[in-house]
């Protein structure tokens, strides 16, 4: 082996080994961040209670526990929240919140939940919606507009629309991408030793075609009235409440 050879098979042995210990140095020291949402600690458990409300605006709620098939797939210490609301003249939305414990694996791309359900992706966006608070702040989430084929009582195939409205939120931060989540965890963790515990909030429903604005108004509305509920506010909108005093 000439002489290069040996100094990149060095080179190569310093940087794994060096690897190895940062890994290392950050498994023992790491710290678990506080959660971005209203959740208990769970006496002699690795999980967290977390509430959402059972009543927003007119429509009631029913619990939704988790199936089987996901609790046994996602780590042990992943916490969970679902709620099926329903009002008087038949509009439903689905609230589900999925938290992260020392295990970033409990939270996945959004991109691997309704396409594996036989959902087509037909737009997504971002839209920002009003939280009265208090205080006040601005949430940007994603919206997505997806379709499936369904056969209804006749047997004919009818075309049905859905809504999902999604986020992330974790201390202090809040974001609709999945990369900027990963990077900011990877961040957080190198810079300040916390390993965020980040929790992912959807919303989803579903329409008739051509009916997609409408719905979603009553889905933002519900938004606006049930994340306060949940959620603990940016510090930022509490120091721009004062500055507006």
């Amino acid at each position: 082996m000439n002489k290069q050879k040996w100094i990149l098979l060095i080179a190569a042995m310093v940087l794994m080994a060096g690897s190895g210990a940062m890994l290392h140095h950050l498994r023992t020291h790491q710290r678990l961040g506080v959660p971005g949402i209203k959740a208990t600690p769970i006496p002699g458990s690795v999980v967290m209670q977390i509430e959402l409300p059972e009543r927003v605006l007119d429509l009631t709620s029913t619990n939704v526990p988790q199936a089987a098939t996901t609790t046994n797939m996602l780590p042990k210490d992943t916490s969970f929240a679902s709620r099926r609301y329903q009002s008087s003249n038949d509009f439903w939305v689905a609230a589900n919140i999925v938290m992260m414990g020392k295990d970033r694996t409990s939270i996945h791309k959004p991109e691997y939940c309704l396409p594996g359900q036989g959902w087509r992706i037909e737009s997504q966006t971002n839209v920002v919606i009003s939280i009265a608070g208090p205080p006040p702040y601005e949430l940007s989430v994603a919206k997505w507009t997806v379709s499936i084929s369904l056969r209804d009582n006749n047997g004919q195939m009818q075309e049905v629309r859905g809504l999902y409205v999604f986020w992330f939120v974790a201390d202090n931060e809040e974001t609709t991408s999945h990369w900027q989540r990963i990077m900011w965890l990877a961040r957080d963790l190198l810079k300040h030793g916390v390993l965020q515990r980040w929790a992912y909030v959807s919303y989803f429903t579903i329409c008739a075609p051509g009916q997609e604005d409408a719905t979603f108004e009553r889905v933002q509305k519900f938004i606006a009235a049930s994340v306060p509920e949940f959620q603990l506010p940016p510090r930022s909108a509490y120091s721009n409440a004062v500055a507006r005093q």
